[in-house]
């Protein structure tokens, strides 16, 4: 130690060295900070998680039939038979996968039409399979995509992992609210073409139903009547060639209830050859009701067609009308690509409308647009994942500056002497360049991004005892050197700082060891990492760094509040 004892002497007995120790860390700081718009460092709420299953949703466009949703179904899965890793599948054909984790904030347990599908994909044991579940979705991705989303024009295919932390709707959430339908249509839109255009940016999707021309089977209660037919037959023939019904019921001693017994038409006499006025006419002349008098009546001279236009969805939230537009993060940080897609829309939506910003709040990415003719206004608010993480870090982001304040506040107690808090805050603050750092080290290991997590501001927080510990064992001991034994102030700082190197080595030994298990978690590998790269460089900062300011500090020269216990069995060379 007495290597160490004269070399923090030296450097303490030297202005130049002491000034260039305080640049040296302070560019560290700065340098440290820049990886994050640099992006060296990226941020986000949780990592990627390698599970053993995962889902595709499958959404042809409103009003497609269930053939069609077939088709791309089964183009899909015949990509997913391809892969070893799959063990097997199941379609959900007309309906969502029964109610999962991710499902239960996605909607599944709702889908009950036509024009959707989902696929449950289930792969073998994680701890044996050397690709990550999100790495296998990233690289089926595009290729599923290219090749069958083409089958049926503005089919939207979207892979939906099991979320790692709180369920979202997904990562990116764009909701439009106003009251105008038809321009929040249009504004959705846009949004949704900037975002697919944003790298990094997959599975855009509009939570609204297209509107599309269908046709009304209205039947006509007068020529029912004049033709002796009723109503009724009328309707359950209807139903019975396009959707079918239950026509009567089964007792079996295996079953409790009762069996419905379902009628249709097979899909060859039910499907429509062509979507036109004509063909739907030469459909319902095909079909025929015998009357009471015994004449057979063609169901076209009893049913009216009307052309209309499809009645969407409306969603409300907080009791106003609103439009979601949906996108997932490509394994990057949700950050970076909501703000080059907000600078986008800022600049696209300011050549017809004049944009209000939010101000420095909960939503201070939020803006409202106003129409420069009609004056109608339109708020456009972010949600999903990326506001939880928003969230999360301001909130840990909060809990760290109340703890260093709480610290500063009984430190400025014990001491009088705000010099000497100020020199424990500031060492514990500096262990952040050991965190961004070490995270930007792991990144330079690690197969895909690692990237700096909740719980990674967890472990940071969890430095500043540390930290602060280090600095405290310094200077109450160099104070006891300069009171108890009358040694000169930068002589204490050195031989303080080389008795003490040793237990705080250990200590810092101690928690890299206990940390190292962590670094390899998904979830809690950014923790892990924290509390490793932290302490190194809190170390480093309590031996080089806190000593300069100590020397600096004229509160050094302050009583200790308690009386003095002399220091023996204490070798000094004087």
């Amino acid at each position: 130690m007495k290597n160490l004892e004269s070399f923090i002497y030296n450097i303490l007995d030297s202005k130049f060295k002491k000034r260039l120790v305080i640049i040296l860390t302070a560019a560290a700081f700065f340098l440290s900070l820049l990886m994050f718009p640099t992006k060296l460092v990226l941020a986000k709420m949780l990592p990627g998680k390698s599970d053993n299953t995962f889902s595709i949703y499958i959404d042809t466009p409103t009003g497609s039939s269930i053939e069609q949703t077939k088709e791309v179904s089964t183009c899909v899965i015949d990509f997913l038979k391809k892969e070893e890793e799959v063990m097997n599948l199941e379609l959900f054909l007309g309906q969502g996968i029964p109610l999962d984790y991710a499902g239960l904030v996605k909607g599944s347990g709702m889908k009950r039409t036509e024009n959707v599908a989902e696929i449950s994909v289930n792969l073998t044991d994680k701890h044996h399979r050397a690709e990550p579940s999100f790495l296998m979705v990233q690289r089926l991705r595009p290729v599923i995509k290219e090749a069958c989303l083409p089958l049926t024009e503005g089919t939207n295919i979207k892979f939906v992992e099991q979320p790692s932390g709180p369920p979202t709707l997904a990562s990116i959430v764009v909701e439009i609210h106003g009251q105008n339908l038809e321009k929040m249509r249009t504004i959705s839109t846009k949004v949704a073409q900037i975002l697919s255009k944003t790298e990094g940016l997959v599975d855009v999707d509009i939570m609204a139903d297209e509107i599309y021309e269908k046709y009304e089977l209205i039947p006509d209660k007068e020529k029912i009547a004049r033709s002796g037919l009723s109503v009724e037959q009328v309707n359950n023939i209807l139903y019975l060639a396009f959707e079918g019904m239950v026509i009567a019921h089964k007792n079996s001693i295996n079953s409790p209830d009762q069996i419905p017994m379902f009628l249709i038409l097979d899909k060859e006499s039910k499907k429509l050859s062509e979507s036109n006025l004509d063909t739907l006419e030469s459909k319902l002349s095909s079909l025929n009701l015998m009357n009471m008098r015994g004449m057979m009546v063609p169901l076209s001279e009893v049913v009216n067609i009307r052309k209309v236009k499809s009645n969407p969805m409306i969603m409300h939230k907080d009791l106003q009308r609103m439009v979601n537009v949906i996108a997932e993060t490509d394994m990057v940080s949700q950050v970076y690509p909501l703000l080059e897609a907000r600078d986008v829309m800022l600049e696209t939506f300011a050549k017809d409308y004049i944009i209000e910003k939010a101000g420095l709040s909960t939503y201070m990415f939020d803006f409202s647009v106003e129409d420069k003719n009609t004056g109608e206004r339109f708020l456009i608010r972010w949600d999903g994942e990326m506001k939880v993480t928003l969230d999360t870090f301001r909130d840990l982001g909060a809990a760290f500056i109340s703890a260093l304040i709480l610290i500063f506040l009984l430190l400025v107690i014990y001491y009088k002497s705000f010099a000497i808090s100020g020199i424990v805050l500031l060492g514990s603050f500096l262990s952040l360049i050991g965190v961004i750092v070490g995270h930007w080290v792991a990144n330079l290991f690690t197969s895909e991004t690692f990237f700096l997590t909740a719980t990674s501001l967890i472990g940071f927080i969890a430095l500043i005892g540390i930290s602060s510990r280090n600095s405290l064992l310094l200077i109450d001991f160099a104070q006891s050197l300069m009171e108890c034994e009358g040694m000169e102030k930068r002589k204490a700082i050195a031989v303080a700082a080389a008795t003490r190197a040793k237990p705080i080595a250990l200590t810092a030994v101690a928690i890299i060891l206990g940390s190292a298990l962590l670094a390899g978690d998904p979830v809690f590998g950014g923790l892990g990492v924290a509390l490793i790269s932290g302490t190194v460089a809190a170390v480093f900062v309590s031996l080089l760094f806190v000593p300069v300011l100590m020397d600096n500090a004229k509160a050094m020269d302050f009583e200790m509040p308690e009386e003095c216990s002399r220091i023996d069995n204490l070798s000094i060379t004087k």
